[in-house]
Formats: C-alpha cells, structure tokens, sequence
C-alpha cells in the first residue's frame, strides 16, 4: 500500500495530519531545512513525536534538506548524531555532504533524497541508490510516463508530490532570491521572487504575477501512481495551516481508500473536500501529456486563499469596532468583485495593489449600511487593494494531540561531540596530493590553470577566442553535439559561414562539453547517446551538473572502452563544503566549478591552497535565477521585465531545455584577479551563456580582468557578504541598538545624527 505523507509545520497541523489518517509525516526542527520560515519543531517536541507516533504505527522523516557550508560541518555531524539517537523513520537530504556524513558515521540513519537534489531520471536515482540513498523524492517537473520509465529502472523507493505550491524554476536551481539579497532557497530562507510583481519592458507596460504558478493538484491521478508503484505521496505544506493540512490529507485518504470501488465517484467525493482548501488555483503541470499545462496566473497575487473583492471605499473604524494594530489604527472597507461574504471571525490575506506590502488579519467587525458590507482592516491599504479569504471561523477542527501535555521527561539535545579530524581534511586518497606532474609518461591536468569561457553555442567560440582560454566550455544540445560531430560542416558537407579556414577552430582536448542541469527522464536515452558519440569521436572533457550524468559519463566510459573521463563537477551539484566536494571527487570529479551562490569566505575555507588548484571559480557570468522547463515568453509576448525597485531581468529560451531567467546587470568579480592570485585561484571561468554577447562585451570583460579595474553596473552576488544569516543580522542589530544607547547618553547632537545601523546592506547596493 502507498503511504500518504503530510508535512508537520507545528504541531497543531501534525495532528491534523494524524487525525486525517496521514500514514507519515515529515517536520523540520530549528536549523538545517528548506523551510525556515515555518515555526518548525524544538527538541522536546520532536523528541515527544516521534516516541507517540511510534506507538501509533506511523512515520516521521525529517527534513535536513538544505546546503550547508564548510563552517557547518561540525555542527550536522552533532545534529545528524543527535536524530540517530532520537530515531526518526528517516532523513531528507540534499546535500551530498550530509548524505556522506550520515552515510560514514550513522549508517542507521535511513536517507531520502530530497527533491531539491533535482533527480529526474533513473539513472540518478540509481547513482544516489548506489551511494546508499534509500528513497528518491522525484523533481515536480514530471509526467506519469517518465514516473512509470524510472520506476520500471530501478529498485529504489520513489515518493511524488501530489498536491500543493509548485516552485517555478526547476527543482532545487532557483538562485533569485539568493541574488536579490542572499535569502538562498537552498538553504530554507526563499523570498519568493516568483510570486511578486513585475512589469513587461515593453509598450505594453503590462504589469502581473508573471511567474506565480497554480498549486499542484493529482487527486484524479492517484490510482495511476499507484499501479505504477509510487512508495508515497507527498503534500507540500509546512507553512501552511492545520485546517489546509487537515482538509487535504482528508481528501486523498479518501480517494486512496475508495478508489478501487468505484474510481470517478471516489474523484468527485474528494475534489468537493478539497474545495475549502482555501489555496490558490490548480494545475496538473507536467503530468498528462509531458508539457507545462495551465502553469501560471499573471493575474492573481501570488499568495494563497480566495478572492474576497477589491477595497472600493475606506472610512474611519473609530475606537469601539477595532482599536489598534501594531501599524495604527484600523479603518473599514467596502469590498467588491468577490463572490463570497466575510463574517467577524474569518482570517483574510490584504495585498498592496503594488505589491509592497502583504498583510495577514483576522476581521473582528462586519456591518451593513445601505446595503453596502463593511470589514475592519488595518491601517496602510485603501482603494484597489486586494483582500483574500485564508480560513472561515467555522473551518477550525478539534484533533486528538499527538504530543502529550508534558514535555518535561524529553530533553535530549544535540551534544558537543567533535567530528573526526580525518573527516575534515583525509577524505578521499588524492585530498592534499601533490599536483601532476607533465613530465614524460605523466599525464596532463585536463583543467589546466588559466582563462576558462563557457559559450551556450559553437556559433560564439571566435568571439571566446579573443579572450586567449586555455579551455571553452559549452553546452552539450543536440545542435552542439551535431556540429561537433560533423566537423563543423552543414549538414551537406559544406564547412559553416562562420567556421572561416578551420570550421571548428577548438581542438577536442580544449572543448569541454556542459551538460544542462536538468534532466528529464523522457530526455535520458537522447543525453546518453550524444555522449557515447562524442566519447567516440574523442571528446573527454565534461561537466556534471546533476547526480544521472555521473552515471552517464561513467557508462559511456565504459561502453566506449575509452577509459576514465575527464569530469569537472558544475555549480549545481553545489560543493558548498569539503564533504560534498570528496563525495562527488569519489563518483569520478577531477574539479570543481564553484557554486554561482557561493562567498569567498565559505570557498576559501572548503579548499586549502594546495586544493585550489582544483577549483574553476566563477568571476563573470549571467547566473540563471530560475530555470523552466517551458517557455512563458511564447504567451507572455515579452522577453526583458523589471521589478517594483526597478531591476531589469530577461527571459531566455533555451532550445530543447525551456528557458531561463537572467539579470540585465551580471555577476562579476573580474577585477580581482590579483586577490585570487594571491589566495590560489588559478582557474577562472567567464560565463557568457546566458549572454547577448558581442566581441565588444568579451573584450570589456577581459581589461577588467587583466587591469584590475571593475566593470560599471555589476553584482558581487554573495562573494563578499555570503548567505543571509538572520543570527548574524539579529547580532547586528542589537550592536546597533547598544551604539546608539551610548550615542544617546553621550548627548552629541551630530553623534544622533548618524546612522547607527550596521544591518547587511541591500541588495541594490551589492551591484557597487
């Protein structure tokens, strides 16, 4: 039988969960998971949880599904210590670095891969299976057929998501919110930059959500899972409300129960439960007939609930029908343009109509005059706002407690244990080897130390030339891999206009070929067969972005009997830390490309000097802030839009891989070449894929690179100030708070007059 697994945000809706007949549930306690917002679980209660839902015969999975960096291992090894001990029916992880820490020291510990590990074929559950993976969480962006092709292809646990809020970048390589201010979504803390509003630089001028997505929704689907041989169903919703958790969970243990005896009517039984979800519209997405279908609505805010009317009017409420809020005093709305009426008691979400400002409010005065309804909101909307009906007062539902009244007996916490030294710096044989030599009979470093450019076609490697690089990187499409295969002629012989005397003008030992970090299952044979022929055809040079082409290259290594390949692990397989970078060393990487995201400070401390010499180091690129498997520029009619602070962004499709999202400012630290000199940083990649590149911008780029001198309207990303840390931003804060106490008392006016705010700056200002 398939296991219905619900999330457990707190512990109300993990009764809600129970109380619906969830056979599982899957929490995040307070650190190292994708859903830091969510209030989350403390020891005791996670500690109570698990000892009652034992004895309830159910399940509890924990999510350790975030990228953790070099300063952090210590502190997981203590965590991953403290859940072996506590007994959890499992982890979900995704970093490979947590997987090889529980892997080595707690090999009880059960680990499912999270679906942010972006495993979409079956030759990536199998490398994760073979590394000791005991569940795969498939990427959202699949159909039924690609479900039924990897379960058939292998013996590993595969557990979907059947309900609720989609990502729109393909699962686990969003980097926006990480761009617009360190806020990563790899490390729990997203800001949900699809959900707000842009505006298309157009004539147009047309504002929307225009890259909200429906919620997930295969109520209608789950006999079909269920023959195909899905472990579980998973409903997302960690930040969501006991009453939603309850109301969904309801609804699909009703349809696994009943479908059998009669399929349709089981279907309506449950689509009418999941009515009063209160969630935003529904989608099927990739499921039926392998393209995006009814994805995303422009027109709708992205937060959830349902429409209660735009406020058309406001007066004064006066103090008897509210009083205060924490923001002033509340005033009355008329709404209109909603089919529901609110009553005192309902919880509503209020939208700015510019976006710069969401507020959650429960009505505690509803009237009636001249047949016109008035609700209290509170102060700062008006006219052309938003409101949205999130819960009615008749929706909240009694549960038996999961966790028992007292939590006095549970107090086990993580302890002060220490990770073995030889875990930090003896991982693998070659970890602080000496460089090869290339010398006689010595063979050379495939990634040679040097100028590295990556292009997204063949059709741009005379203008990489200009920048004189010891290897070009490109990415590997059906069209590139043609080109390459043919010499650099068309496809009748005839060598290409742009080819001049040498139609290929790289040699097979400079090409290093990049493979899309999104793999779908449906594209998997097509992915192994190009690569074959390029192994063939002499081509060894490679990078990985995903889990499945660690085990492609391998097999094609194997099959050609061509010998080891030349590996470079790419930026999103995320070597956040030295764990990570010796486990993806042991699947056969020589290098590694630095994670886009990543900081100096982090990077420094994941590779000592003489380690260095392994990592190619990101110094200018137009990083993919999302990345689609469909194209929504073909209905949207636009290419480049801004948002509310006037950022400008540009959607780029991708032939055969959808599109992606990417600034109009890039990313650059090319003016730093003396400082990474200096730290060992040999190997530096100028990332031009995603550009609208002219000879004119390569030669830009590379004089400031070689004087030293920035380039005007850039981004420094994380490389100075890393991931946001609400710890350290709360630290400052109080640092803040103490400066000017002490400016205060001192009673110097000019001393009052300055800033005392040492908070992490804003995003504008990390383009400086």
């Amino acid at each position: 039988m398939a296991e219905l697994l619900a999330p457990a945000g707190n512990p109300e809706a993990l009764d809600a969960a129970i109380g619906e007949g969830a056979d599982a549930v899957y929490m995040g306690l307070r650190s190292f998971n994708a859903r830091m917002r969510s209030p989350n679980f403390t020891w005791a209660q996670f500690e109570a949880a698990v000892e009652s839902l034992h004895k309830r015969n159910k399940k509890l999975f924990v999510a350790v599904n975030t990228v953790i960096e070099e300063k952090e291992l210590e502190r997981m090894y203590r965590f991953l210590a403290y859940l072996n001990k506590t007994g959890p029916d499992g982890i979900i992880v995704q970093d490979f670095g947590v997987l090889a820490l529980a892997r080595e020291y707690f090999p009880k510990l059960r680990v499912h891969a999270s679906t942010q590990m972006n495993i979409s074929s079956a030759k990536g559950v199998n490398v994760l299976s073979r590394a000791g993976v005991s569940r795969v969480v498939l990427s959202r962006e699949l159909g039924l057929e690609e479900i039924r092709a990897i379960k058939a292809a292998t013996s590993c646990e595969l557990e979907v998501f059947v309900h609720g809020a989609l990502c729109v970048s393909e699962s686990g390589l969003c980097l926006f919110s990480s761009y617009l201010g360190g806020k990563s979504a790899n490390r729990g803390m997203c800001a949900q930059a699809c959900r707000r509003l842009y505006t298309a630089e157009n004539e147009s001028g047309r504002s929307g959500y225009f890259f909200s997505p429906h919620d997930l929704q295969l109520i209608d689907r789950i006999p079909d899972l269920i023959q195909s041989g899905v472990h579980s169903f998973k409903i997302e919703g960690r930040m969501k409300s006991a009453e939603y958790v309850g109301t969904v969970v309801s609804a699909y243990r009703y349809m696994m129960d009943h479908w059998e005896e009669d399929r349709k009517a089981a279907a309506e039984t449950a689509k009418r439960i999941l009515a009063d979800d209160f969630a935003r519209a529904k989608t099927r997405y990739w499921y039926d007939s392998g393209k995006a279908e009814n994805v995303l609505n422009p027109d709708q805010p992205g937060g959830t609930g349902i429409f209660l009317g735009s406020i058309i009017r406001t007066k004064s409420a006066g103090a008897a029908e509210g009083g205060k809020t924490q923001g002033g005093k509340t005033v009355l709305a008329a709404l209109s343009g909603g089919r529901y009426d609110p009553e005192a008691g309902d919880s509503v979400r209020l939208h700015k109509s510019n976006d710069e400002l969401r507020e959650s409010w429960k009505i505690k005065t509803v009237r009636t005059e001249n047949g016109v309804r008035w609700i209290d909101i509170p102060a700062g909307f008006s006219t052309g706002d938003k409101v949205y009906l999130l819960q009615t007062k008749n929706m909240s539902k009694r549960y038996p407690h999961v966790l028992p009244h007292s939590l006095s007996k549970y107090r086990s916490q993580p302890g002060d244990g220490k990770l073995p030294p030889t875990a930090l710096f003896a991982h693998t044989e070659t970890r602080n080897a000496a460089p090869k030599k290339t010398g006689k009979g010595k063979r050379p470093d495939p990634f040679p130390e040097g100028v590295y450019v990556q292009v997204s076609s063949p059709a741009d490697f005379y203008q990489a030339l200009v920048c004189k690089p010891v290897r070009i990187l490109v990415d590997l499409t059906p069209a590139t891999a043609a080109f390459l295969l043919r010499g650099g002629k068309t496809e009748n012989g005839e060598k290409s206009a742009s080819g001049g005397a040498q139609a290929v003008p790289v040699s097979k030992k400079q090409c290093v070929l990049t493979l899309p970090p999104f793999l779908p299952q449906a594209e998997e044979a097509a992915t192994e067969e190009l690569v074959e022929k390029l192994v063939k055809a002499g081509y060894r040079l490679f990078v990985a972005n995903n889990p499945a082409h660690l085990g492609i290259l391998r097999a094609a290594a194997q099959k050609t009997e061509s010998g080891p390949l030349c590996i470079a692990a790419g930026p999103y397989l995320y070597a956040f830390n030295s764990r990570a970078a010796a486990w993806l060393q042991n699947q056969g990487a020589e290098a590694f490309i630095s994670p886009y995201e990543n900081s100096r400070k982090n990077l420094e401390s994941v590779f000592s000097p003489e380690e260095r010499r392994k990592v190619i180091l990101p110094v200018f690129a137009y990083p993919a802030l999302f990345r689609m498997r469909f194209d929504p520029s073909e209905s949207y009619g636009f290419r480049w839009f801004s948002n509310k602070r006037e950022e400008v962004f540009r959607l780029v499709p991708r032939p055969g891989d959808g599109s992606v999202v990417v600034p109009e400012i890039p990313y650059s630290i090319a003016d730093k070449k003396t400082l990474l000199d200096r730290l060992g940083f040999t190997r530096l990649l100028f990332d031009f894929s995603n550009a609208l590149s002219s000879r004119k911008e390569f030669r830009a780029v590379m004089d400031s690179w070689r004087k030293g001198l920035p380039l005007q309207n850039i981004s420094r990303f994380n490389w100075k100030d890393g991931f946001y840390d609400p710890e350290k931003i709360e630290e400052l804060k109080q640092l803040s708070k103490r400066q000017q106490a002490e400016r205060s008392k001192a009673s110097l006016p000019a001393a009052r007059k300055k800033s005392g705010g040492t908070a992490r700056r804003h995003s504008a200002a990390r383009r400086k």
